[in-house]
């Protein structure tokens, strides 16, 4: 196919591992991915090259943040995400249904979607699911996600069923909504999200109300929002699996490296989360030790590298010391340069998860992370 508006393919199997691809106009998404996330059109302290550079095939724009600043219908005007923040793959944007519920004060929420004040300036606006399209629509998204409610950690059975129920409601006039899109419509793809919280039950109606609407790929939801990783994992044991098995599978804001690499032995394909860049900025480093927090005083007068294995400009270039120095000075390039090292480590441990998937040999590649990596 040229120039396909999307296709999911899968090259090999591992146990329920996966590895494949995601052909789109503007470029391929290797699977399992993993999405550095671009907030407000910037994936920060770092310039779009160096991303693509590191090994990312696709990142993460996030709608809430746009529409509030500079506002969806400026970057429509300036002519889209992608030329304004100057990164020409895949872009996908989350619907703004999680951060409208975390970040924002005064929030209600009806039927008809959520009514929030700006984190910003307290100006009020409202988020409905046709709301969510038209935002992602003008940003001309690559990816677009279906508006939904994320269900609390430690709600109620009621609690979650209500709220997974509201969500599906949503999911059909986010269907609709893309759908009048169109030419973007014809050229882009649109997920759903399952929700349903640790209820097995609950998880398979919502698979089954959203396989009934039809969607490009599925997003598994609701996770990684304070349940702990054996709550997390006891959910991906069955939620992934309730899902098309040919159409990508994404497991929203996940995670840390060992997170991935068990979300992948469930059957996950795509990823994204905040985790490298911000701890670079905070001086943390992932390696394949574990997390290093560079502002110790023994890396003082260390001479190494920040990860011996790692093949990354970072660490072919500064020593711990260096960096060490930069970052308990606050000066930005440490930030920075602690990012970039993040993003690569991130991207390589992916390339080493679908080489292995390939080959047939991710237990051992799994077993052999898991004995090295140190989790903070």
């Amino acid at each position: 196919m040229t120039n396909p508006r999307f296709s999911f393919s899968i090259a090999a199997t591992d146990g329920k591992a996966r590895t494949g691809a995601i052909q789109m106009r503007r470029g391929e998404i290797r699977t399992p991915a993993f999405m550095p996330v671009g907030t407000a059109a910037t994936v920060k302290a770092m310039r779009p090259a160096e991303v693509r550079a590191a090994g990312a095939d696709i990142i993460l724009g996030n709608t809430y943040h746009l529409m509030l600043r500079p506002g969806a219908e400026r970057v429509a005007r300036l002519g889209g995400l992608h030329g304004f923040m100057g990164w020409d793959r895949p872009i996908l944007t989350d619907s703004g249904g999680y951060q409208v519920m975390s970040l924002s004060a005064l929030m209600k929420m009806s039927e008809e979607g959520v009514a929030f004040s700006s984190h910003i300036d307290g100006s009020r606006h409202m988020l409905t699911p046709e709301r969510s399209m038209e935002i992602q629509r003008l940003l001309d998204s690559d990816i677009v996600m279906a508006f939904d409610e994320c269900t609390r950690n430690g709600c109620t059975h009621h609690e979650a069923a209500k709220s997974m129920e509201r969500s599906m409601r949503w999911a059909k006039r986010s269907r609709d909504g893309f759908d009048a899109g169109g030419e973007h419509a014809e050229r882009a793809a649109l997920f759903g999200i399952q929700q349903g919280s640790l209820d097995e039950g609950l998880r398979r109606i919502s698979a089954e109300r959203l396989i009934d609407i039809g969607f490009d790929g599925y997003a598994v939801g609701g996770l990684a929002v304070g349940e702990g990783q054996e709550a997390m994992f006891a959910t991906l044991d069955f939620a992934p699996a309730m899902l098309p098995a040919d159409k990508p599978r994404y497991l929203m804001g996940v995670g840390k490296p060992d997170d991935i690499v068990g979300a992948v032995e469930r059957g996950i394909d795509m990823f994204d989360c905040v985790l490298p860049t911000r701890s670079g900025r905070n001086g943390q480093a992932f390696t394949w030790a574990g997390p290093l927090n560079i502002r110790n005083a023994r890396f003082a007068e260390d001479m190494g590298p920040l990860d011996p294995r790692c093949a990354c400009p970072v660490c072919a270039t500064w020593s711990r010391a260096y960096l060490h120095h930069l970052v308990k000075a606050g000066e930005m390039l440490g930030a920075m340069l602690m990012t970039q090292h993040n993003i690569h480590f991130y991207q390589a441990l992916m390339q080493e998860i679908r080489d292995s998937i390939a080959a047939g040999r991710f237990a051992s590649f799994a077993a052999d992370f898991r004995r090295d990596y140190q989790r903070a």
